[in-house]
This record gives C-alpha cells, structure tokens and sequence, in this order.
C-alpha cells in the first residue's frame, strides 16, 4: 500500500527538497504553496480557513487517506519594537498564524483523521534552532512560533502514543535558501558562518533527509523526538 503525504510550504528551499526526496512509486505526495503547482495546493495560511480548506484538498487527491502530515510553512519577517503599537502587533500574529497557528490546525485535523481511520499516523513539524537559542531582537515573534511548534509536538507525542499517531520535530539551524541568504546577508555573512562548527549552514537535501526518515522510517519509540541540524551552533 502507498504512503500518501500532505506537506504545507513546498515550493521552494527546505520545501521543494522535501518534495523532490518523496517522489517515489510507493508515495503519493500533496504539497502546498500560495500559488498552485504541478501536484500543490494553493492555500494562504495568514487567512482564517486556509488549513481546513488545504486538507480537505488533499484529500481528495488522496483518495480520502493521509498517511503523513509534514508542517514546514513559515515565514521570517522582521518585527522592530520600534514599529508601531499596530504594526508589532500585526507582525506577531501574521508569524503566530503561518508557522503555528495553521500548523495547530493542520495537525488537529491530522490527529482526528488518524484517529477515524484507526491506523496511526505520523506528523512531522519543521520547527528552528531558534525555539532553543532565541533570535535576533526584530524575530521574538519567529522564535516564540518555532517554540510553539517544538511544544505541540511533544504534547501531541505524549497524547496520542496510545492511538499509534507519531509526532516528531526537526530544528534546523540556518540552511541554503532563500530566507536564509537574505538573513546571512544582512547579518554579516562570515561572521554567523564562524558561529557554526561545521562551517556551513545546511543543504536543504540535509533537512529533507531528515524529515524523510521521520516521515517513513524512524522507530515509534522516537515518537516526540525533536533532531537538531545547526552544524553544532546550538548544542543541548
């Protein structure tokens, strides 16, 4: 029997790989962006909706099952205390919705869905480095999110073991895409380069490697185990 797959954010970096590392004979796979694709689902997670509507799409090209939920849209958008009251705010709850909010509701609907079905499940959260080590001072709000999401792992981890629904996490550190090129940019570039041991940041195949053997492969005693990918910048 295939594996069917819903992965959220996968149009491009760590999310086009995870793509590219699923296609397989035995997996049928469903991403999402905010634009449709060939085998994507456009779905703007900001808006209220969005995460019902995005699942029950997936699961009509389905066929009514889903096997796998892979939570990896996020968004990393500064927000200065300096800004307005309004629009600190504003820039909290749009980062609160995408990376965790739509993630939650992603996930409820997951855990439901396995537990109708009556054969477990897995969901996999791309969470970040940064739920442990913090930010910088314009991105509380992206750390509090990947905290968030390290947070309802294990809580769904420990409160459906019984049920064989698995839950994992995944914490990079700062990785070869888009988001992460403008931030190494803005930072300095070498200098956060010296901060990582390994003396790069990871390749988004790295990441995807890691969520596939989440996804597929990882024992069920590892359920609400959170893997760290930094090139040793945070160590816990």
């Amino acid at each position: 029997m295939s594996i069917h797959i819903l992965a959220t954010g996968t149009s491009r970096g760590i999310g086009a790989a995870i793509a590219a590392i699923f296609d397989s004979d035995d997996i049928r796979f469903v991403g999402h962006s905010t634009t449709a694709g060939p085998d994507r689902i456009a779905a703007d997670l900001a808006q209220a909706g969005a995460a019902r509507r995005l699942w029950d799409g997936a699961l009509d090209q389905l066929d009514g099952r889903i096997d796998v939920l892979i939570n990896n849209a996020g968004i990393f958008e500064a927000t200065p205390t300096t800004l307005s009251d309004a629009q600190w705010r504003d820039g909290w709850e749009r980062t609160i919705q995408i990376n965790l909010t739509a993630a939650a509701e992603l996930s409820r609907l997951a855990v439901l869905h396995f537990q109708e079905q009556d054969r477990g499940g897995r969901i996999v959260n791309v969470a970040s480095r940064a739920a442990y080590r913090g930010d910088s001072p314009d991105h509380w709000h992206y750390a509090a999110s990947k905290a968030g999401m390290v947070a309802m792992t294990k809580s769904i981890a420990r409160g459906y073991a019984k049920n064989h629904i698995l839950a994992f996490a995944i914490c990079p550190g700062f990785s070869m895409t888009g988001m992460a090129d403008d931030y190494l940019a803005s930072r300095g570039g070498d200098a956060l380069l010296a901060d990582i041991p390994l003396g790069r940041v990871a390749m988004p195949d790295e990441v995807a490697a890691a969520v596939r053997f989440l996804a597929l492969d990882a024992p069920p005693s590892m359920t609400g185990a959170v893997i760290d990918i930094n090139g040793a910048s945070y160590v816990r």
